[in-house]
């Protein structure tokens, strides 16, 4: 008789807390097959990642666990299945890491600043392996390898902070496979990645899995990933879990309206939707919390879906270009010193280099290109917050370098950004309503207090929030309504051109949907200019009327969006395009033909 590797029955978390009790997962079951990958999808709070802890042994002591979580090793013959949560904390040890292991979501806060990833990965072979010395170290090199890390020996006497997203991923995989594991659990492992990057650890996922018969718990919101991966789908949504089906059946025929929301409102690059659908298009939940489908006519489902036809953006492009730059950026570059050493001589590293560009009026213009590219360091240079090293920047006919700083803080009442992460850019010690009252403040807008709060109400109110949220602190809002807080914020200043820089990179699908609808009705409402910065193509092409390609501080490519998409003249914007994880039912059954 054979049994699945992992086999989880009626698992149930609750976390108690001083006001009652917080019902995270509700008897919840699904099994994996050795060799198999088993994708776990959801929003943020949909219960997945609490899942996962529960399985590895690694929630907190207050949690509550109820259920069954069997484990049975296939390289083990003979085996019989053992229900993890009926051993001892002692007993579980002996299993967490060696034959079920875990790779996070944020490698860098994973990994000990204070040691190299040798010390770190070698501090594993021997607490799993029980190897040392120059049998540790031949071992981690070739773990390195494994995972395809470049110069496996020189990363050995690397930190963590000196390697990029990818490469620190990677280690944290050869931390996970340390062990050799049946079982390897990945939590959002790709979710801050660039799209290259993505593609080649999905990719690096698929061959160790093949080389080693490993069964995979793979976790993510992003319905484009897991359809690269997956051999079959559980889709999760507060706390339960609504679907599971083969990878194939799921995409192809999604039954619960969950499922629906989920694969629909992703952007879709070969299409140019009017409005992105989000999840609360496809469902209603009612005071109960019963989920029903929304019953929609054939004309309504396709007013959901509706298109902007390729004349209509060429129109609207037209009488975009036909109006004076609102925005003229000339020959911009910007430099940091290098050193190579005490006695060398110090380099110059271009982080933008030579960078030309025009933006217009009521024009959203697309920023793409990999993390390190300097789509971020140009747009602090265009508001000044770094001083550019050479070049010239003119906004609505000012030359901003030029300007005292008094005059540039004048200014930047114009020129707003929105940052990647809404935490930060927030004061935890400041209400929300003091945090967009603030800027009203300062440059003299909005009237007297008892106006500017009025003010500020309505603002939060045209970005989807309550009026009540005023008097609210930053940690008791969602990711998604932090961000609808600094976009608030930033209307408060009344500007003309906004820079969002990875504004919705952070955020659910279904979330990130609606902010991007939100920034497409405030620009028509109040005029707006954007430079839309990110490293994923599809949410730029759905936002931009043209698109600029960096590499290396370099403009690599500029035209209109579905020029770009459609027809890249670059190899690198070709590179960028192939690596977007779009879920296509015949990429999908080609993809399970191949693996079986």
């Amino acid at each position: 008789m054979t049994f699945p590797i992992l086999d989880v029955r009626d698992l149930s978390i609750v976390f108690p807390t001083k006001t009652g009790a917080i019902n995270a997962v509700k008897s919840v079951s699904f099994s994996i097959e050795p060799g198999q990958t088993l994708g776990l999808v959801g929003e943020s709070g949909s219960g997945k990642s609490v899942t996962s802890l529960a399985v590895i042994g690694l929630l907190e002591g207050n949690a509550q666990i109820s259920g069954e979580v069997w484990f049975c090793d296939s390289n083990t013959p003979n085996a019989r299945p053992v229900d993890l949560l009926k051993l001892s904390v002692e007993e579980r040890r002996r299993y967490r890491g060696r034959l079920i292991s875990m790779i996070f979501q944020e490698p860098l806060t994973s990994l000990n600043p204070v040691y190299t990833c040798g010390d770190q990965l070698i501090e594993a072979l021997r607490l799993h392996q029980g190897l040392s010395g120059s049998a540790a170290e031949a071992k981690a090199i070739a773990l390195f390898e494994e995972v395809k890390l470049p110069e496996p020996k020189h990363v050995l006497g690397r930190y963590p902070h000196q390697l990029s997203g990818g490469q620190q991923q990677r280690v944290m995989i050869a931390i996970a496979l340390a062990g050799n594991p049946a079982v390897l659990i990945a939590d959002e492992p790709t979710t801050a990645l660039d799209v290259t990057i993505q593609s080649t650890i999905l990719d690096l996922l698929r061959d160790l899995q093949a080389a080693r018969d490993t069964a995979i718990l793979f976790i993510t919101h992003d319905m484009g990933v897991v359809s690269q991966i997956a051999d079959r789908v559980a889709v999760m949504y507060k706390g339960n879990l609504v679907e599971i089906a083969p990878v194939y059946d799921l995409f192809a025929n999604p039954q619960h309206p969950y499922t629906q929301g989920l694969l629909n409102c992703r952007p879709r690059p070969n299409k140019q939707l009017r409005r992105l659908p989000t999840v609360s298009d496809f469902m209603t939940v009612d005071e109960n919390k019963e989920i029903t489908a929304t019953v929609r006519t054939d004309a309504q489902r396709a007013e959901l879906l509706a298109e902007v036809s390729p004349a209509e953006v060429e129109q609207h492009r037209t009488q975009l270009l036909q109006q004076p730059p609102l925005l003229t950026v000339k020959d911009l570059t910007k430099g940091f010193p290098v050193s190579h050493g005490f006695f060398a001589k110090k380099t110059m590293f271009r982080a933008v280099d030579n960078v030309s560009f025009d933006v217009y009026p009521g024009e959203t213009l697309g920023l793409v290109g990999e993390s390190g590219c300097g789509k971020s360091t140009l747009s602090r240079c265009l508001l000044r917050l770094i001083e550019p090293t050479s070049g010239s920047v003119s906004f609505d006919g000012k030359s901003v370098l030029d300007l005292s700083s008094d005059q540039m803080r004048r200014l930047r009442r114009e020129m707003q950004i929105v940052f990647q992460n809404p935490y930060g850019s927030l004061d935890a010690r400041q209400t929300i309503g003091s945090a967009i009252m603030e800027p009203m403040r300062i440059h003299g807008l909005g009237g007297d207090e008892t106006q500017r709060r009025s003010r500020t109400a309505d603002l939060l109110e045209r970005v989807g929030l309550d009026g009540s949220a005023m008097n609210r602190m930053p940690f008791e809002f969602s990711g998604g309504q932090r961000q609808r807080v600094c976009i608030a914020r930033t209307l408060a200043c009344e500007p003309k051109f906004i820079i969002c820089d990875e504004s919705v990179s952070a955020l659910d699908v279904s979330v990130q949907a609606q902010v991007l609808n939100l920034l497409k009705d405030l620009q028509q409402e109040f005029n707006l200019t954007y430079i839309f910065i990110s490293h994923d193509l599809s949410v730029v092409k759905f936002v931009s009327d043209r698109i600029i390609v960096m590499n290396k501080g370099r403009i690599e490519e500029i035209g209109p969006s579905d020029a770009i998409y459609n027809s890249p003249q670059k190899p690198y914007t070709q590179q960028l395009i192939a690596a977007i994880p779009d879920a296509k039912l015949e990429d999908i059954q080609q993809r399970q033909k191949v693996s079986a």
